[in-house]
């Protein structure tokens, strides 16, 4: 398998494909509850001015994430 990339470091514009999840507990479950699935596409589509949180498009729906948490999150691109 392809060695993947933090869904923080994704480019806003940037789409990708969720390979797997690295967080644990609660955090796991809440990530997977949101739609960050093994083989789902993922957008970046906005990041806050500061820089945390960023905006996702994933299954129709728009998800910030902490970068402590999309950090958890490994892709691939399209």
């Amino acid at each position: 398998m392809t060695a993947g990339r933090s869904l923080a470091d994704l480019p806003v514009g940037a789409a990708s494909i969720v390979m797997e999840l690295r967080a644990v507990g609660s955090t796991r479950r809440r990530l997977l509850d949101l739609g960050f699935v093994p083989d789902t596409a993922v957008e970046a589509v906005r990041r806050s001015p500061m820089g945390d949180p960023t905006a996702y498009q994933i299954r129709g729906a728009v998800i910030a994430l902490r970068k402590e948490d999309a950090d958890a999150v490994l892709v691939r691109p399209i």
